[in-house]
């Protein structure tokens, strides 16, 4: 019971942070060495510019197929792990030993426990993906030696670390709650028949011997 409560807690922790992930624009940031009181912040939806007076200004993506392929198929891998990552929780929750859904049914309650898990654990992995990918570009692009010094260069974001907590998380509790539903043993009660059957017996054996005594008295 306590690695379901672990692992649901992961689950559920590494799901709202992947979904934040995907949505802040926050993935790369560029400090312009010209006017270093504007930081831009790049994400999959929009590139924001924060001023030194606080103001935030944002803009959507001009076109989905004018972006870089990295970002592209973040978008859709994040929505993708955003999808596992509920399905994985509710499947998940329906087979707690806490929860009295399915109780007619142990078997079946180890089987939603047991495709939550593997669903969260998918979607860790379409966490990690994106992120890694993007980060793997950054640090190429930031080394690239062809761009001059004077350029300035995308830098990781805080959602780029954030992101990669989530996977971690998510794939983590994934496992625990797997693993938990293939440790499960499920005592199943022995059939009236059985508890029965003893007791017919010596009823019928008392009997017998009842008739055989009275037969030697006669």
């Amino acid at each position: 019971a306590k690695a379901q409560v672990g692992g649901m807690l992961l689950a559920l922790l590494g799901w709202v942070s992947s979904c934040v992930t995907t949505f802040v624009p926050l993935w790369k940031n560029l400090n312009l060495e010209l006017n270093e009181l504007e930081v831009w912040n790049m994400g999959l939806w929009q590139v924001c510019i924060t001023q030194e007076e606080g103001v935030v200004e944002c803009q959507a993506h001009g076109s989905f197929l004018a972006l870089p392929p990295e970002l592209r198929i973040s978008r859709l891998l994040m929505c993708l792990s955003n999808g596992l990552g509920l399905l994985g929780c509710l499947l998940a929750a329906l087979g707690l030993e806490g929860w009295r859904t399915c109780e007619d049914k142990p078997g079946r309650k180890q089987q939603l426990l047991l495709a939550g898990g593997v669903a969260l654990v998918m979607a860790g992995i379409t966490t990690l993906v994106p992120v890694s990918w993007v980060a793997y570009n950054t640090v190429l692009d930031f080394w690239d030696e062809t761009v001059p010094d004077i350029v300035p260069r995308w830098e990781f974001g805080e959602a780029t670390f954030l992101g990669w907590f989530a996977g971690a998380f998510l794939a983590a509790g994934g496992l625990l709650l797997a693993c938990s539903a293939r440790s499960t043993r499920t005592a199943t009660p022995l059939a009236p028949a059985c508890h029965q059957a003893p007791t017919a017996r010596g009823l019928a054996g008392g009997h017998h011997l009842h008739a055989k005594n009275a037969d030697l008295v006669i």
